[in-house]
C-alpha cells in the first residue's frame, strides 16, 4: 500500500450504514464478544437518516397481525399460514432483544420507542369478507394469534373503528379482526439508541460523512475499504477482518464490488414510496389504530394500503398509503444513476427477465406515479368516507429495494423479501431487500452471525449469552406455545406495553 494511502482505521468488525440492521448487529457483537474493535461508516450526518427514519418507514412493528399479504389463500380456499407465523414469531425475538436492552438500561426507556397501538385488517365486499373469516380461522388456534377476534357486525366495527365507519354505505358487507397486542415502533428513535450505547465503548468508532466507495480483499486476508470524506473531500481507508453491507438501497452496489462468487447475478429494482399525512389534529385524535385493508386484484404486495397511527417524537400522527412510484435512485438521497450503475454483466439477464415476467408491476407503478391528489384522497376515501381532500398532504418516504435474483426456470424472479448474501469464508455479509425489515432485523442479524460467526455461535459461551438476551433463543415459538406466552408475558413487562394504560396515553396525545 501507497504512503499516502494510510490506513485510517484497523478494526475487527466494519458496519457500512448507520441503520436498524448495523445498530443491531453491533450491540450483539459488542455484547457477545466485548474484546472486538467496530467501525461504522455513514454517508449521511447522523444515524437513522435513511429507511430507519421513522417518517421512511412503517413502524407497524411488523408481526403479521393485519398485514394480509402474509397469508395468501390457496387455489382449493385455503390459507396460508407459514409465513405469518414466522414474521410474528421473529418480531417476538426482536421485542425480547429490545426489553433486554431498555430492561438493562443500555439504551433509552421502551416508551421513547414503542407503544401499544391495536392492529386491525379491514375488508369489504363478499369475497374479501370470506377470506377474512377464513384467515381468521386458520390463525387463531396458534398461540402467537391468541387475541385475534373477527367480526362483521357493524356495531362492533363502529365501535372499534368508528372514524372508518363513519358516513360508510352499509349496503356492502364488511368485517374486521382486531389484535390488541399490536405495536408501533419508532426505528429511528430506536437506532439511535442503540448507536449512543454502541459508542459509549472506547473501542467503537462511528464515522458519519464517510461515503464507502470500494472495498477488495487485500493479500493479508483483510478487506480494505476506501471512502469519501464528504465534508472534507478527501479519500480515506479502513481495514477489518470483517465487514457487515447494511446501507439499505446502497448495499446492492457495494456487494458488487466486493467480487465474492456467492453476488453474482443479483440485482435491484429502486421504488420509492410516499404517504397522505394528515394536518388536521381534531381528525388524527379520532383514531388510535392500524387498519391495514387488501391489496387490488393485480397489485404487487408493497401496495398493501394502511390507515396508521404513529407515535413520532412523542406525538400522535395519522398517514395512509403506501403509494409508490418509480426511480432510478437506489437511497432517497442517492443518485438517479444508482440503477444503470448496478448493472453488470452477470445479473443484465436476470434483471431484464424479472422485468418480463413482473410488467404488471410496471404498470402499477407507472399508474401509482402519474396520480393526482385527489385520486390519493379517493384511495384513502375507502378506509375514511368522510376524509376532506385539505386535510392531508404529500409526504415523501424512503427508497427500497426489491432483490433480484438468478432463477433456473424463468432466469430472473423479483422477490419482496429480504436476503442475506454471505462470503463462504463469513468474512463479509450483505443484506438486500426490503419488507419487513426493522420488524424482523433482531432475527436477521442471528443469521449473519450464524453464517459468518458458526464456531462461536455453537460456543457454549455465545449460547448462553444469546440465551440470556434472547429468552427463546433455541426454541420455537410456533411450535411451543408455553414458550410464546413466557415471552410475552415478560416483554409486556420490560416494553412496559400495558395496553389499557398505552391506548389511553396514545389517545390524549
Amino acid at each position: 500500500m501507497k504512503e499516502k494511502d494510510t490506513v485510517r482505521t484497523k478494526s475487527d468488525v466494519i458496519l457500512i450504514g448507520a441503520g436498524i440492521m448495523s445498530a443491531t448487529l453491533g450491540v450483539l457483537l459488542k455484547e457477545l464478544a466485548p474484546h472486538l474493535t467496530i467501525t461504522v461508516l455513514e454517508r449521511l450526518d447522523a444515524a437513522a437518516r435513511e429507511s430507519s427514519n421513522a417518517w421512511n418507514n412503517a413502524g407497524t412493528g411488523h408481526s403479521a397481525f393485519c398485514e394480509l399479504n402474509y397469508t395468501i389463500e390457496n387455489e382449493d380456499g385455503s390459507i396460508q399460514t407459514k409465513k405469518a407465523l414466522q414474521i410474528a414469531e421473529w418480531f417476538e425475538i426482536s421485542k425480547e432483544f429490545w426489553g433486554y436492552l431498555s430492561g438493562t438500561k443500555r439504551i433509552l426507556d421502551a416508551d421513547e420507542f414503542i407503544h401499544s397501538i391495536p392492529h386491525y385488517s379491514f375488508v369489504w365486499g363478499e369475497e374479501n369478507v370470506s377470506f377474512l373469516k377464513k384467515r381468521y380461522e386458520a390463525l387463531k388456534k396458534y398461540e402467537l394469534f391468541r387475541g385475534l377476534t373477527y367480526t362483521d357486525d357493524t356495531k362492533t366495527l363502529t365501535e372499534w373503528l368508528p372514524l372508518v365507519m363513519s358516513g360508510r354505505d352499509l349496503s356492502e358487507p364488511v368485517a374486521a379482526t382486531k389484535m390488541e397486542l399490536g405495536t408501533d415502533v419508532n426505528f429511528g428513535t430506536l437506532t439511535r439508541a442503540m448507536f449512543r450505547y454502541l459508542e459509549s465503548f472506547p473501542d467503537v468508532h462511528v464515522h458519519y460523512f464517510e461515503d464507502v466507495k470500494d472495498l477488495e480483499r487485500s493479500e493479508n486476508g483483510l478487506w480494505h475499504l476506501t471512502s469519501n470524506n464528504i465534508q472534507t473531500h478527501e479519500k480515506e481507508h479502513h481495514e477489518a477482518k470483517f465487514v457487515f453491507i447494511g446501507a439499505g438501497g446502497g448495499s446492492l452496489p457495494l456487494l458488487e464490488k466486493s467480487d465474492i462468487p456467492e453476488a453474482s447475478g443479483f440485482g435491484g429494482f429502486p421504488v420509492s414510496g410516499q404517504w397522505l399525512r394528515c394536518r388536521n389534529r381534531d381528525v388524527i385524535k379520532q383514531h388510535f389504530a392500524k387498519v391495514y385493508g387488501k391489496a387490488n386484484v393485480g397489485s404487487p404486495p408493497m401496495s398493501v394500503p394502511h390507515l396508521d397511527t404513529r407515535i413520532i417524537e412523542g406525538k400522535k400522527e395519522l398517514l395512509f398509503g403506501p403509494f409508490a412510484g418509480f426511480t432510478t435512485k437506489f437511497l432517497k438521497r442517492g443518485s438517479y444513476l444508482d440503477l444503470v450503475k448496478s448493472l453488470e454483466f452477470d445479473n443484465i439477464f436476470p434483471m431484464l427477465s424479472a422485468g418480463m415476467h413482473n410488467l404488471p408491476l410496471t404498470k402499477y407503478l407507472i399508474g401509482q406515479a402519474i396520480q393526482s391528489h385527489e385520486d390519493r384522497i379517493d384511495a384513502l376515501r375507502e378506509y375514511f368516507p368522510e376524509v376532506k381532500s385539505e386535510d392531508w398532504e404529500l409526504v415523501i418516504a424512503g427508497q427500497r429495494v426489491q432483490v433480484i435474483k438468478k432463477d433456473e426456470e424463468e432466469g430472473g424472479v423479483l422477490e419482496f423479501g429480504t436476503e442475506v448474501v454471505s462470503a463462504k469464508d463469513g468474512s463479509l455479509a450483505a443484506l438486500l431487500g426490503a419488507s419487513p425489515g426493522a420488524s424482523t432485523s433482531v432475527s436477521i442479524m442471528l443469521e449473519v452471525l450464524a453464517d459468518c460467526f458458526p464456531k462461536e455461535m455453537s460456543s457454549n459461551e455465545w449460547k448462553s449469552k444469546l440465551k440470556m438476551m434472547i429468552p427463546s433463543f433455541g426454541e420455537s415459538m410456533k411450535d411451543n406455545p408455553e414458550v410464546c406466552l413466557v415471552s410475552r408475558r415478560n416483554t409486556a413487562e420490560l416494553l412496559e406495553l400495558n395496553q389499557t394504560e398505552k391506548t389511553n396515553v396514545g389517545s390524549k396525545r
